[in-house]
């Protein structure tokens, strides 16, 4: 169902209302907004529409790839699709109770995958559905592998369909569908010669695989009932990114990129220094955290370049997970040895909410922020990732709104986006004037 036609647009000049229904385009049923993103890109366009029991046919001309001016009352035009999986690491099933509904959702959905870069397991998915991805090269699609060993991954999600499911990625490359893949490795499971046969099985995808991610599991301390999992020890975090190293290595001579990367939790976990921005390229693998501290910090340090010597005294805070405390407290080092009269304060948050084994900053929650902070000494401004809240950015995963943490600290939050620049410009507290040439 139509919810609104932009003014002045193709659909609005074609009298279409909202409240009609969008039955199909060219003779094309739409399903979705993958079916009607599709279907209207083309110039002439034949419409069938539906009001109440009336059908009629409208044809109309626009500039190819110009938006029709439909909207629907959801981005998807349909349900979204949920995981059918019930995999042996779900973080969902690590949620305590008593939170919003919508973090208990465990969502799976394809068209997600295209529209907004999540990651897909693939078990949604029917040979119908794979066949229409071929054939509007939806492109890229990431894919939760895991593993690539077809028994193996039906133990670990727990699912009959995710072995046999695995030969859609050899169809979507032999179609040039580009894919990145994720594997959340679980230590003495799917680490080891399993990720070994995996790296090599993935191998074979090039040169549709784009990049490979590898992470380890995230616990939390709910985990009652559920499959006794534990995390990485320092030395097995080692031997986790020497595996991935050599097939890096290989890869690379072989057909010139390094495609396969450990996420930067890993590198925390082993005590490794994190590699410079040579070793990730042009960062393929950023949402599944590989390399995001590299690049904030190669942009701060730019960003350093044209900060000036002296500011009036302002002083800030800074508070941030377990895992990125270090590098933030170095980054807040270096402004202060360069800009005179600037004092940034930096707190690491432990996660008591959901454990101390989680150390990211995107699940500290209202709660712990406002908590460990009470009474420190915090400046005129705390700054916060911008991860710590939801899309909308006005509460933390335990629903404290942003208001409220900052009624309780009696200070202005600011969210600070995952930018050298961005996190420079909010501790000096005005933009730079200039970027480095």
């Amino acid at each position: 169902m139509i919810s609104d036609v932009l003014p002045g647009s193709p659909a609005c000049r074609a009298k279409i209302k909202a409240g009609e229904t969008l039955l199909s385009i060219n003779g094309h049923r739409i399903h979705d907004v993958l079916d009607y993103r599709f279907y209207m890109t083309e110039r002439r366009l034949l419409l069938e529409i539906e009001s109440g029991e009336k059908r009629r046919r409208l044809r109309l001309q626009k500039g190819e790839y110009e938006e029709l001016g439909l909207e629907f009352a959801t981005y998807l035009m349909d349900r979204q699709h949920s995981c059918k999986n019930k995999c042996i690491f779900c973080f969902v099933d690590q949620t305590p109770p008593g939170m919003r509904e919508s973090l208990y959702f465990k969502d799976d959905d394809e068209r997600l995958s295209f529209l907004f870069g999540s990651y897909i397991t693939l078990t949604n998915l029917c040979e119908e559905e794979v066949e229409r991805i071929l054939k509007m090269h939806i492109s890229p699609i990431n894919v939760s592998v895991h593993t690539m060993n077809p028994e193996l991954r039906i133990k670990m999600m727990k699912n009959p369909s995710a072995g046999r499911v695995l030969s859609y990625l050899r169809k979507m490359a032999d179609a040039g569908i580009s894919i990145n893949a994720q594997l959340v490795l679980c230590p003495g499971i799917n680490d080891g010669e399993e990720l070994c046969y995996s790296l090599d099985q993935l191998f074979t995808l090039r040169p549709a695989l784009r990049s490979v991610a590898a992470v380890p599991v995230g616990l939390t301390r709910y985990r009652e009932g559920l499959c006794p999992l534990r995390g990485y020890t320092p030395e097995e975090a080692r031997e986790v990114i020497s595996c991935i190293d050599r097939y890096a290595a290989r890869w690379e001579q072989e057909c010139g990129e390094r495609v396969v990367y450990p996420s930067d939790e890993f590198f925390l976990l082993a005590g490794l220094p994190l590699p410079g921005p040579d070793y990730y390229g042009d960062y393929p693998q950023l949402e599944n955290g590989v390399g995001l501290c590299t690049l904030l910090e190669d942009e701060f340090n730019d960003a350093l370049e044209t900060a000036p010597a002296a500011i009036p005294p302002r002083a800030v805070s800074c508070a941030t997970g377990a895992a990125a405390f270090p590098l933030i407290e170095r980054l807040a080092a270096r402004a202060m040895a360069q800009v005179k009269g600037l004092t940034v304060r930096v707190y690491r948050i432990e996660n008591d909410f959901w454990g101390h084994s989680v150390t990211v900053a995107g699940l500290i929650t209202g709660q712990d922020l406002t908590g460990q902070l009470k009474g420190k000494p915090l400046g005129e401004e705390l700054l916060i990732p911008q991860t710590m809240l939801r899309h909308e950015r006005d509460r933390f995963l335990d629903d404290m709104t942003l208001l409220k943490a900052q009624l309780l600290l009696s200070l202005p939050i600011k969210t600070v986006e995952n930018d050298g620049y961005a996190l420079l410009e909010s501790m000096l507290g005005a933009p730079l004037l200039a970027e480095p040439e």
